[in-house]
């Protein structure tokens, strides 16, 4: 045995293996339950999918949403481009913060933006992330003895009857829909229809004290199951807001907060004297922390705070504690966005997706199989092996690249099998010529060899330059498609050409074998 050829087998076998590990990140993660994805820590969960391949929406599942920038709230439309410029990076960097992988946010037009979430199949939470202002504000409460003569000029005023309202509205004061809780005043579930109502009436407005606004605060959920939401009445102005902020954590409370979940926020040089001075002026006073126009929390000031943090409570869940962290970081969108579209692609659907593809990859699989080995005997066998190295090689490669596989992908690595398959027969049939003129095996697998490369090549030329004509032009499912085309016949060309010839080569000259049946 020369051993000429025993090398390159070991680097075939090398590279097979090799990516047949590769892959086991990929394997593991589709085999995985959401119940264990739950438990493995986050930072495990997002280094396996980093070395994972990336699964488009298609298949994985998540939401696909379609945004439209707020118009009326852009005041010269010279600058609705850079707005909604700036609400791309402004999402990109909140979905960053999250941790959802392989994420598609992109500007369509000049005030849409489309989103494409894998993984995540919550539509309050994908809404909470996206849709949310984020307009951090610090406003002084009202002394309790002002809201109390403005709920009860409120009353006063109903009692009076008022023009334009429902008859739903007249049957008595407006404190008959308040509750107390917690020392504030707030309004049960079935009631929060009419009392916004109440509140938007131009007669009650004008009774609001001149500088101060009533805001709604966050929903909370009572011990017995009832959902209230609290009643504010606020000064307008705003000594404070998110633009100074540096940094927002989300933690489980400490001493008499314990267990709780808050949000640690800190702010920069000048919010921090700002927030010093107005915790020190307004000692015994209670600050509201403000989000999008809901009060989050509304702690009293117990002493002066030089240090520039405070945190917001009243937090129901550590998600959404770390939702809300994770928005604060990434800071405010410039104008609001409307929410045009939204689809769920559940976990269910895209499990029938990997199933029928995967499926239907087995099926021709199969069938190349059968063909090759019972029409090329031995041949068939080696170039069976090319081809399941040229699938383990495509996806190896995808997966080194971040390319995201999505259903045209798993379209074009059917294609790619096809390809390999045609490239096998091709150099068979050139080899089977050669004998059929009386030349030995191995000056037929020389010939047959040279003359199938040209026109394995000119054919996967082209069809290559199709592909990444498709890949740098095209969009959507159109790319993805073109990605694993591309992919495909670049891997086809090694393991067609090279991988098998290093095989035959391995068989006649370094097992000294005169024929190999084809």
């Amino acid at each position: 045995m020369s051993g000429k050829y025993l090398w390159r087998l070991g680097v075939i076998a090398t590279v097979f293996l090799g990516g047949v590990y590769l892959l086991m990140p990929t394997y593991r993660l589709l085999t995985m339950g959401e119940e264990e994805k739950e438990k493995m820590d986050r930072q495990t969960l997002f280094s396996l999918k980093k070395r994972a391949l990336n699964l488009g929406l298609d298949i994985q599942g998540g939401m696909y949403i379609v945004l439209s920038v707020d118009k009326e709230k852009v005041k010269n439309p010279e600058h609705l481009k850079d707005a909604a410029d700036r609400v791309v990076e402004v999402i990109r960097n909140r979905v960053d913060q999250l941790g959802v992988f392989e994420p598609v946010i992109q500007k369509v037009g000049e005030d849409r933006v489309i989103v494409q979430l894998p993984g995540v199949v919550s539509k309050e939470r994908a809404r909470n992330i996206i849709g949310k202002t984020a307009l951090l504000e610090f406003k002084l409460l009202a002394d309790e003895k002002v809201f109390a003569d403005f709920l009860r000029s409120v009353d006063e005023v109903l009692g009076g009857g008022v023009e334009g309202i429902s008859d739903t509205l007249k049957g008595g004061p407006f404190t008959r829909y308040l509750v107390g809780y917690e020392g504030d005043v707030a309004v049960p579930e079935e009631y929060w229809d009419e009392v916004d109502s109440i509140l938007n009436l131009p007669e009650v407005k004008k009774l609001v004290p001149v500088g101060y606004e009533v805001l709604w605060g966050r929903t909370v959920q009572t011990p017995d199951g009832k959902k209230l939401r609290k009643l504010f009445l606020v000064q307008k102005r705003t000594p404070l807001t998110g633009a100074n902020l540096v940094d927002a954590r989300a933690t489980l409370g400490q001493q008499q907060m314990a267990g709780q979940p808050v949000v640690h926020i800190s702010f920069d040089r000048t919010g921090a004297v700002i927030f010093a001075r107005l915790t020190g002026e307004n000692v015994g006073k209670r600050l509201a922390i403000v989000l999008d126009g809901v009060v989050q929390s509304a702690p009293r000031i117990q002493e002066r705070i030089p240090t520039g943090n405070a945190q917001i409570t009243g937090i129901p869940t550590l998600q959404e504690a770390q939702d809300l962290a994770a928005i604060l970081r990434a800071g405010a969108l410039p104008v609001p966005v409307k929410i045009e579209e939204e689809r769920i692609v559940g976990p269910s659907l895209g499990a029938d997706s990997i199933r029928r593809g995967m499926l239907s990859l087995a099926v021709a699989f199969v069938l190349v199989i059968l063909f090759m080995v019972f029409y090329y005997r031995v041949a068939g066998v080696i170039a069976v092996f090319a081809l399941l190295a040229n699938l383990v090689l495509v996806l190896d490669v995808m997966a080194m690249l971040n390319a995201t596989l999505t259903m045209p992908g798993m379209a074009g690595l059917i294609l790619t099998v096809g390809m390999a398959v045609d490239a096998n027969v091709l150099i068979f049939e050139r080899i089977r010529e050669e004998l059929r003129k009386g030349k030995s095996f191995r000056t037929a697998l020389e010939v047959g060899y040279a003359n199938a490369t040209r026109t394995i090549l000119d054919a996967n030329i082209t069809t290559l330059l199709t592909a990444i004509v498709l890949m740098f032009l095209g969009v959507g499912p159109i790319r993805g498609f073109a990605i694993v085309l591309t992919i495909g016949i670049i891997v086809n060309l090694i393991t067609s050409i090279v991988m098998t010839r290093w095989i035959f080569g391995y068989l006649i000259e370094d097992r000294k074998m005169q024929y190999v049946p084809i």
